[in-house]
């Protein structure tokens, strides 16, 4: 008997974890810090000695990402609900072909021009803003196509 508890308890954690969400109001805050964050991104580019603040950007901007990608529609039922887990389905894969042909072709292209160059892997910043802006986007246009 404590052992059906015990995996109650872990499911209804698990189900808690699927379902959570920010509240609408959280969409907003998320775009302020992303294009906040994007500007400040901008700017850090023309003010010298300032490489040190570059991953606590990526960071912040990952969080506003984050945020909007979390937040609940004005009219959140099982349909957008269906639409949301389908952009991440979609950005998930989408990000593992990427990150696995860019470097490929980066590595083509520059044989091509005759530069010396190395296979190099992304970083976690590129994927995870790669993968959080294509659910995004797929996210919106799934949303559109089914009006």
């Amino acid at each position: 008997m404590l052992k059906q508890t015990i995996c109650e308890r872990e499911r209804s954690n698990l189900e808690k974890m699927n379902k959570f969400q920010l509240g609408n109001q959280f969409k907003k805050i998320g775009f302020i810090i992303a294009i906040g964050t994007f500007i400040l991104m901008i700017i850090r580019k023309y003010i010298e000695d300032s490489e040190w603040i570059r991953p606590i950007l990526h960071g912040i901007l990952l969080i506003g990402l984050l945020v909007i990608s979390l937040s609940k529609e004005k009219l959140e039922d099982e349909f957008i609900d269906s639409l949301r887990s389908q952009s991440y389905r979609l950005a998930f894969l989408v990000a593992i072909v990427y990150s696995l042909a860019q470097p490929l072709v980066n590595y083509g292209v520059g044989v091509l021009l005759n530069q010396n160059e190395e296979f190099e892997s992304f970083g976690y910043f590129q994927v995870l803003f790669f993968m959080l802006v294509v659910q995004l986007l797929f996210f919106w246009q799934l949303k559109r196509m089914n009006k």
